[in-house]
């Protein structure tokens, strides 16, 4: 930042701004309520005193003072109404309502704890990827996987904006290891092919040996019952 309240030189029509677009300019006059500031699109733009830092300021005054040089980012223009918000506080790169379920993104892992890694993608706050969903398999500690600082690629689970939590994944973009091929069985040689159809022959006749042997069998069963029966018989006569 300076104070010299140099001029602008740059000029801008509302109609060509866009959020998110960064700019510099001059605080004009300080109010309350926030600072407008020149950037050279004809009409002061507004930084309201929310939008001098992220975190709570109690006077505009403390923070800028008139004729002071900014750099200031396009916050909302409304070229019909002439009305353009900016802001101190460098946009985020990706919105809350850019970050969907399903969506992939790439981060740098910016901290490590026993239940997971958080991953900066460029949105208002880091998403995690819970210790579950670091690798496929047993995790005993995220930092035998990832290091603070490392580049990740990451898919997002689900967004609750309330809370402002991002959940994600890397396990989701493992790739799934391939299935192993089923074994094809070589054509069968002529040697096989008699061998099977011999086998095939000599059951139906294994099969019909068995019946006669059987029924050999229940006839001799039958003979000794009835000789067993006749020697009873002859036994009990006076």
């Amino acid at each position: 930042m300076s104070n010299e309240g140099e001029a602008i030189t740059a000029s801008y029509r509302l109609a060509d701004l866009r959020p998110k677009q960064e700019l510099k300019g001059v605080v004009k006059k300080v109010e309350l309520y926030g600072a407008f500031v020149d950037v050279g699109a004809g009409r002061d733009g507004l930084i309201h005193i929310s939008q001098l830092k992220p975190e709570r300021v109690n006077r505009v005054d403390e923070v800028v003072q008139e004729g002071q040089e900014l750099t200031v980012w396009v916050k909302k223009v409304d070229a019909a109404a002439a009305r353009l918000e900016l802001t101190l506080i460098p946009p985020v790169a990706v919105e809350w309502d850019e970050i969907t379920p399903g969506s992939v993104r790439r981060g740098k892992v910016t901290r490590i704890e026993k239940f997971g890694v958080f991953v900066d993608i460029g949105a208002e706050r880091p998403g995690l990827v819970h210790v579950s969903e670091v690798a496929d398999g047993y995790v005993g500690h995220p930092g035998e996987v990832v290091k603070i600082g490392q580049e990740v690629e990451v898919k997002v689970l689900n967004v609750d904006r309330k809370k402002r939590q991002i959940n994600l994944s890397m396990k989701a973009l493992e790739e799934a290891e391939p299935e192993p091929e089923e074994r094809q069985e070589s054509p069968a040689t002529a040697m096989e092919l008699a061998l099977r159809q011999a086998m095939q022959g000599r059951a139906p006749r294994q099969a019909g040996r068995s019946k006669k042997r059987s029924a050999s069998l229940q006839s001799e069963r039958e003979e000794i019952f009835a000789r067993t029966i006749e020697q009873h018989k002859q036994r009990e006569r006076p």
